[in-house]
């Protein structure tokens, strides 16, 4: 049987593929490679069963987890490329965010007591991450919500977490304030100090506003979508001083 190119590379991976899950099943962690082929054949078939291409990924991202791969692994492989054909057409596929918690890391890690709650909006073409630890006030610009609310506070989620937020997805999440000193450095730049600090607040909100960021205010949507680079390069001059 004459194979094309693509065709031939199609049955390595999946060799590789059942290699790295014969393994697994062995109870056998996961190298670079075999973690590799094992996500790549995985996205591939189902592409082929007609899964999306945002639940692929969705998927992709929850299929190994810490314990599934040797030490070094989530250190040293990022992410996952690999072309897929969809019932629509090939499409190249990015895996980020490759290793859920594995049942270790979820001892180690427990999740912070939340004291609320913030619904989130994705008004973006895009989907979005967020992070654990990142001040929900000054989340990506195109993410619709609550920042007067948010100011001071994160994601109730174990320390490197992170959920990812689909366009024109709405999730409600559960929210903890920022501990210890409770001061903020970088980001936008527009606090670089203490969370409490009430005119650091005031001037804080004002210019995310200004700058496009969505916001929802006594359940008014505010601001129109603005591009994030444009957004965030605005209060950095601002906070430079710069015109």
């Amino acid at each position: 049987m004459a194979l094309t190119p693509g065709e031939s590379d199609r049955l390595q991976l999946f060799l590789q593929g059942q290699l790295a899950r014969a393994r697994r099943e062995r109870g056998l962690r996961l190298n670079v490679p075999e973690a590799t082929a094992y996500i790549a054949d995985a996205v591939c078939e189902w592409a082929r069963d007609g899964v999306d291409l945002p639940a692929v990924r969705e998927r992709a991202r929850q299929l190994l987890t810490v314990d599934d791969v040797l030490p070094e692994v989530p250190h040293l492989l990022d992410e996952v490329r690999v072309e897929a054909r969809f019932d629509d057409g090939t499409r190249l596929v990015v895996v980020r965010e490759l290793f859920s918690m594995g049942a270790r890391q979820a001892e180690e890690s427990p999740t912070s007591v939340a004291d609320g709650s913030i619904t989130i909006r994705n008004e973006a073409t895009t989907a979005i991450a967020l992070s654990s630890h990142i001040h929900l006030a000054e989340v990506n610009p195109r993410l619709r919500l609550d920042r007067a609310a948010a100011f001071g506070r994160r994601l109730a989620l174990p320390a490197g977490a992170t959920i990812w937020i689909r366009p024109g997805e709405v999730v409600t999440a559960a929210i903890t304030p920022i501990r210890g000193n409770r001061t903020v450095t970088g980001t936008t730049g527009v606090i670089d100090g203490p969370l409490d600090d009430p005119d650091i607040r005031a001037r804080a909100l004002a210019a995310l506003r200004r700058c496009g960021y969505l916001d929802i205010i006594d359940g008014t949507n505010l601001n129109d979508v603005v591009d994030a680079e444009s957004a965030v390069s605005e209060l950095m001059n601002e906070r430079r001083g710069r015109p």
